[in-house]
This record gives C-alpha cells, sequence and structure tokens, in this order.
C-alpha cells in the first residue's frame, strides 16, 4: 500500500509540472504572436520564373541582381499576391511611400525586413505626384515631379536602393548594362551614380534623345559611362541582352536595370494603387480607366500587375506611337516586330519590338520568347476584354498637345500626349463609357520641358523647367561613341572594366 501511494504521489507530481510546462509554452507562444513584430520571415519567400520556362526559379534578390534569366526570358513572379479592397481602401489616407511600401511587402516578405524596407521607400519617393484634373472625373498623373523629371524615377530609385542594400549584405559589386530610348538612362545613371559597389554602362541612340535627356545622363561622370550609338533603341537593347548570355563576360557580375529587371516592374505598381485610392469616390463597385503610353510596356505592365492584383479596373488603354505592333497583334492574334522601329516624337516610345510583351503574354497565360516568337497563344478574348489599343500618329500627338493645352489649360508633353489622345479616342469610340461619373486617368510620364523644341514649335511658349534640369545647358558632358557592333561592345567592356 505504501508503495502505491508513492507512485501516486509522484504521478501527480509529474502531471503537475508537465501542466506547467505546457501552460508557459502555450503563454510564450501567445506572447510571440500578438506582440512581436509581424515579421515577413514567418512565410517562404515568393520565388520568380522565367517567362520562357527553362530556368530555375529564383528569389527575388537573385532576380533582381541577375536581371535576365540564363534562358534569355524575363523573370516573373510565380503567382501575383492579393490586395483586399478594404486594404485598397486603406491607401486613401497614406502618403505614397507608405502604400509604396504596403504593395511591395507583398512581394518581398521574407526578402528584406519592414524597417528596411520602409526605410528604402521613404528614402525613394521624397517628392509630389500630382493628379490633376482636366474635366469632369478625367485627369492626368503626372509622374514627372522625380529628381530626373520622369517617371522613371519611380522605378530607378526604388531599385537602385534595393540592388545597393543586397550587395551591401554580400560584399560584392555589380556592373549594370542598360539601353534607353530617353528617360530610362538619366533616371538610372541618377539613381546608381555614386554608388561605390555599382558601376552603370548606358547606351543609347544618338539622333532619337533630346539634348535634354542626353545631358542628364553624360553631365555626371563617376561611376556612369555613356555610350552613343548611330542605331536604333532595338539595337542598342539586343546589345546589352547579348552580353547578359556571354560566358566570356560572366567575371564582369552583370545586371540589368531596363525594364526588363524585375526590380523596375515591381514599384511601377505602386502608383496606380496611389491614383485610384486619392480618386475613388467610395461608392461600391467603382472602377476605373487607366490610359497608358507605351513603349517597351514596362510601364503598363505595372498596371497590369496592379490589375491582377486586385485593384478595380474597368479598362487598361495602350496607347502607342506609329510603332503599333501591339495594337495590330491585339486585334489580329498575329505579331510581327517593326525592324527598324520608326522615329517618332515620343521619342522615348520607338520600340519596334518590347521587351515586356512576353511578360504581358505570360500573364495572359501564353508564351513568348525573346525573339517574339509566340509558342503559345496568350489567351486572346480575356485580353481583349481586359485591354484596348491604339496608335497614335504624330501628327495627332501635336494636334493633342495644342488641344489640351488651349482648351483646357493643360501642358502636356509628346509621350503625355500620346496617352490623353489615346484615352479620348477610347471615350470617342465607346460613347457608353464617356460619362461625367466615369473615373479615367491618364499618365504624363515625363515633363514638357524635356522636349522644349516640339512644345515651342506647337504652343509657341518655352515650358517652364523643373529644378532638376536647370543648369544643364553649362555642364560638361562627357559620353563615347561606339558602331552597332556586338563585339566592339564585348571589347570595350573588357578594357573598362
Amino acid at each position: 500500500m505504501k508503495k502505491n501511494g508513492n507512485s501516486n504521489i509522484f504521478f501527480i507530481i509529474w502531471q503537475y509540472f508537465i501542466s506547467l510546462f505546457r501552460y508557459f509554452t502555450i503563454s510564450l507562444f501567445s506572447f510571440l504572436i500578438l506582440f512581436l513584430p509581424k515579421q515577413p520571415f514567418m512565410s517562404s519567400p515568393l520565388l520568380f520564373r522565367s517567362t520562357n520556362l527553362k530556368s530555375e526559379p529564383l528569389t527575388f534578390s537573385r532576380a533582381l541582381l541577375q536581371g535576365l534569366a540564363p534562358d534569355k526570358g524575363l523573370y516573373m513572379p510565380e503567382y501575383i499576391p492579393g490586395i483586399s479592397m478594404k486594404e485598397i481602401e486603406s491607401f486613401t489616407g497614406k502618403e505614397y511611400y507608405e502604400i509604396a511600401f504596403d504593395v511591395s511587402r507583398k512581394f518581398l516578405a521574407g526578402e528584406i525586413s519592414d524597417n528596411d524596407l520602409m526605410n528604402i521607400v521613404k528614402e525613394a519617393y521624397n517628392y509630389d505626384v500630382p493628379l490633376e484634373p482636366v474635366f469632369e472625373r478625367k485627369y492626368i498623373m503626372r509622374l514627372d515631379q522625380g529628381p530626373t523629371a520622369s517617371f522613371k524615377d519611380f522605378a530607378a530609385r526604388m531599385m537602385g536602393r534595393l540592388m545597393h542594400y543586397y550587395l551591401r549584405k554580400e560584399n560584392k559589386s555589380l556592373t549594370i548594362l542598360t539601353a534607353t530610348s530617353g528617360d530610362t538612362g538619366s533616371a538610372v545613371a541618377n539613381a546608381f551614380y555614386g554608388l561605390d559597389n555599382i558601376n552603370i554602362v548606358v547606351l543609347f541612340p544618338q539622333a532619337e534623345v533630346t539634348d535634354r535627356q542626353r545631358k542628364q545622363m553624360t553631365t555626371l561622370g563617376k561611376n556612369v559611362h555613356i555610350l552613343a550609338m548611330d542605331a536604333k533603341f532595338d539595337d542598342c537593347q539586343a546589345l546589352v541582352k547579348q552580353a547578359f548570355i556571354d560566358p566570356d563576360l560572366a567575371q564582369l557580375n552583370l545586371s540589368s536595370a531596363n525594364s526588363i529587371n524585375i526590380g523596375r516592374l515591381i514599384p511601377q505598381t505602386v502608383y496606380y494603387f496611389y491614383a485610384f485610392a486619392k480618386l475613388r469616390t467610395g461608392k461600391p463597385g467603382e472602377k476605373v480607366i487607366f490610359s497608358v503610353p507605351s513603349g517597351n510596356f514596362g510601364d503598363m505592365m505595372g498596371g497590369v500587375i496592379a490589375f491582377k492584383m486586385g485593384l478595380p479596373v474597368k479598362k487598361f488603354i495602350i496607347a502607342t506611337n506609329e510603332n503599333d505592333e501591339f495594337p495590330k497583334y491585339l486585334y489580329s492574334g498575329i505579331y510581327k516586330k517593326i525592324e527598324p522601329s520608326r522615329n517618332c516624337i515620343s521619342s522615348a516610345m520607338n520600340v519596334g519590338h518590347p521587351s515586356n510583351l512576353s511578360r504581358l503574354v505570360a500573364v495572359y497565360h501564353g508564351v513568348m520568347d525573346e525573339t517574339g516568337k509566340i509558342h503559345k497563344q496568350a489567351d486572346l478574348g480575356l485580353m481583349r476584354k481586359e485591354l484596348w489599343s491604339v496608335c497614335i500618329p504624330d501628327t495627332k500627338t501635336r494636334d493633342t498637345i495644342a488641344d489640351a493645352y488651349l482648351n483646357h489649360h493643360i501642358l502636356l508633353e509628346p509621350h503625355g500626349s500620346v496617352g490623353w489622345a489615346g484615352l479620348m479616342e477610347y471615350l470617342h469610340r465607346n460613347p457608353g463609357e464617356d460619362r461625367p461619373d466615369q473615373l479615367c486617368i491618364s499618365l504624363e510620364t515625363a515633363h514638357p520641358a524635356k522636349f522644349p523644341d516640339e512644345i515651342k514649335a506647337i504652343l509657341g511658349i518655352d515650358p517652364p523647367l523643373p529644378e532638376s534640369l536647370q543648369g544643364l545647358e553649362t555642364k560638361p558632358e562627357t559620353f563615347g561613341k561606339l558602331e552597332n557592333n556586338y563585339l566592339s561592345f564585348k571589347e570595350y567592356l573588357q578594357k573598362t572594366f
């Protein structure tokens, strides 16, 4: 009996300690859930896969630093994360950088701490994003207030800071190659200027950029190297892409800052959320129409990704200049590049084969390779339901600049004019959408002062210079010239770096 009594006592004590252990374990777990910051390490990072589907998926940091996939495809997220309508409604009361944090965190969870990401977006977005009313509920979103007066600032500034962040963590350096048809070069050059672990090389078609666009790149120096080419933008871009896959240049640790890089694409989703959140009425079921002037399709892809994340969009208008390969593809299902690309006054859109078109095709369940060959046709029915595209010739671009200024006191430059003309054409052809209460937003992608000759010829006025463009005329320029030949470009890279 005594032995059994001792056993009972030990059993009771054992049960007591088990209960105590469970209590403290549950309490500790509850504390961690309730009071510690919700860091993204709780879930696996989102992976990114090539549009050519022949390369291994990578984390964002690896895709960012690599630029182009080994199979020559462009990286896209394996799935597009969602944003609820409740979250979108909360954006109405937030600053731009706060919206940028919330949106980009959907893609970067597990890749960067909340604190570091907040510091990056707060530093990158320290300028205004005006939403200028034109008439009724038709607006111009001015993306020309950044340090180089171009919408490319939104992507380049955040991308540059993210690259610098990851390279510093790994104690590595990088050589950035990029081709520009106008504003990309200056935005990227300024975003990476002075960073000690990054060199940047920019190729541009000498005859197709304005003096101010050129001088924004060629007056910097230090780690910024500019090459003028007697060629088209597509030729410049082809040289850059060839260098990425050249094994002889592997030791240079090359990457891209063009919109082929996923790091350029994600930041461009943000201003679509921002514009809708700030202009919405709050009526149930409200949707917005966006008009996007499109060349290499990076800006447009940012909007389509925002739409697929949950932004309530009724229609995306893709307005091109006379390089009309996409409008023809959308309506015929047959894709044919324009070679060489046509030279229009909206110079940054002189692209005969948009790189980001393969991403758009991928979103609509198709496969297009880097040459433009379609291996699997996109869902053209769904694409036509959600997208509408139109070609705006130079004559219409100039007429729209005049009309917007004379009738609405709105000063547009050629690219923004293509976007606004596209919106007006869509409403003309679809009168059921031309209602006073329909929210429509057209993107203005560069400052009019970047195109003074065209503005003077059309309106007879000299557009006022923003602070970012003042003093360029007196600064000395430094840039090289290169023939349109890959071996010459390769030799330049090997000798310089």
